[in-house]
């Protein structure tokens, strides 16, 4: 890769709040990123949790009646998020989405698109068969290994 791509690649990193950037163009590949001043911020959202452990024990008792539920709900092969980000179920407001309930799909069809740090993720089908729910509702937050779409 040309070392002025690099160089550009690098001011544009640093006049915008994107962390981190990685490029391929064919089989070279460039990943840019800096550290970040808000680094001490995860760890007090993870604290905050643990700082409470009496509340989280008393639902913990009923959590085993309710999670059977649950998981009766969800059947079949779940498509987990692969990342935080927002799920979209169409490329655009304005287009069909990706896949209904009740669609057949194939692997590697594309099922959704998880846009994370300004960039679009199309999130793929990992089994075949057909669609029967759609649990990651569209524009909406999703997490790591969040289940977005059961296919049975």
């Amino acid at each position: 890769m040309d070392i002025r791509k690099v160089k550009k690649l690098i001011e544009l990193l640093e006049s915008s709040d994107v962390a981190e950037i990685e490029i391929k163009e064919g089989e070279e590949s460039v990943r840019i990123s800096r550290a970040s001043k808000v680094a001490p911020a995860p760890v007090q959202y993870h604290s905050a949790p643990i700082a409470a452990p009496a509340p989280v024990a008393a639902p913990v008792a009923s959590a085993p009646a309710t999670e059977p539920d649950a998981a009766k709900k969800i059947r079949g092969n779940v498509v987990k998020s692969p990342m935080v980000g927002t799920f979209y179920r169409a490329p655009s407001p304005s287009s069909p989405s990706f896949v209904e309930v009740g669609q057949h799909v194939k692997v590697g069809d594309v099922i959704g698109i998880i846009e994370a740090m300004k960039m679009m993720n199309q999130i793929e089908a990992d089994h075949a068969g057909v669609v029967e729910a759609i649990l990651a509702q569209d524009g909406e937050p999703v997490e790591f290994d969040q289940a977005l779409v059961t296919i049975v």
